[in-house]
C-alpha cells in the first residue's frame, strides 16, 4: 500500500521559497484531458521536476511536495493517471483508484509524462535547463522507465517502485529496459519493505551497472514501504537523508 490521503510529505516548507502554484489542465498527445499541479520556484536553480504519484493519483500529498519542489529551487509539476476513465478530479478515500489503475495503459502513462515535461519546458512552466522524475509505489517504477522514452531527463528518482516482474498496466520491468535509460538513477527503497527484498534491488543495481548506467541505490534498514511520510516519525531520520540526495542527485546536474 502507498500514502494514505492524509499522508504528507515529511519536508519542512520554507516561506516564500514558491513563486506561485496552480491546478492546471495537460492535453496528452492522444487529445486526453489530465489534471496537473504546478508549483514554481521563486529562486529558480534551473532544474525542473515531473511528480509521479501512487496508484492513488494525484491527491494532497504530492500536491504539497510539488510545493516543497519550487520551495527548493526546482519548479515542478505532477499529474494525475486517471484522467481517460475517471469521471471527476475526486482522488480521496471513496475513490476506487485499484479499478482506475488496472486501466491504465503503458502507452498513455508515457504521452502524460511528455505533456508534463512540455508544460515544465513552456513558460509557465518556468523553462528550466534541466529536467528530473520522481515517482512513488507505482510512480516510482514508472520514474524510473521515463529515463528511457527520450525526453533529455537528466535523471530519473525512484521511491520504492518495483524493479522486476510484470507490472500494473504494461509498464516495463525497470531491469529488462535499463539498456534503453539515459541521464542518471537514483533509487530510494525501504529495507523492510515485505514487496520489494533485498534480492530484486541487487538485481536492479547489477542491471543499471552492466548497462553502464550512473546510478546510486539506497536501501535504509528498517524502513518499510511508503516510509517517506510525516505520519511515520519512526523514520524521520530515514526520510530526512532520503530528501537530502534528491535535492544533492537534483543539483548535480
Amino acid at each position: 500500500m502507498c500514502f494514505d490521503t492524509d499522508s504528507r510529505p515529511p519536508i519542512a516548507p520554507i516561506a516564500g521559497g514558491a513563486l506561485d502554484a496552480e491546478e492546471a489542465r495537460l492535453v496528452s498527445s492522444d487529445g486526453a484531458s489530465l489534471r496537473a499541479y504546478i508549483a514554481r520556484a521563486g529562486r529558480p536553480t534551473g532544474a525542473g521536476m515531473i511528480v509521479l504519484p501512487d496508484v492513488r493519483g494525484l491527491h494532497r500529498y504530492y500536491e504539497e511536495l510539488t510545493l516543497r519542489f519550487a520551495e527548493a529551487g526546482i519548479d515542478a509539476v505532477a499529474i494525475d493517471y486517471f484522467g481517460r476513465t475517471a469521471p471527476d478530479d475526486d482522488r480521496g478515500d471513496a475513490f476506487p483508484y485499484v479499478d482506475h489503475v488496472a486501466r491504465t495503459e503503458y502507452a498513455t502513462l508515457s504521452a502524460d509524462v511528455a505533456a508534463a515535461a512540455d508544460a515544465l519546458k513552456a513558460a509557465a512552466g518556468g523553462r528550466p535547463r534541466s529536467l528530473f522524475s520522481v515517482g512513488f509505489c507505482f510512480g516510482g517504477r514508472l520514474a524510473f522507465d521515463t529515463a528511457t522514452l527520450g525526453l533529455g531527463l537528466a535523471g530519473v528518482v525512484g521511491f520504492y517502485g518495483w524493479p522486476i516482474g510484470q507490472g500494473r498496466g504494461g509498464v516495463p520491468a525497470p531491469v529488462d529496459v535499463a539498456g534503453e535509460m539515459r541521464g542518471r538513477v537514483l533509487g530510494i527503497f525501504g529495507g523492510a519493505d515485505e514487496g520489494i527484498g533485498p534480492a530484486a534491488i541487487a538485481e536492479f543495481d547489477a542491471a543499471l551497472s552492466a548497462a553502464g548506467v550512473r546510478h546510486e541505490i539506497v536501501s535504509y534498514p528498517g524502513a518499510t514501504h511508503s516510509f517517506f511520510d510525516r505520519k511515520h516519525a519512526e523514520f524521520a531520520e530515514a526520510s530526512a537523508d532520503a530528501w537530502g540526495r534528491v535535492l544533492a542527485f537534483v543539483a548535480a546536474g
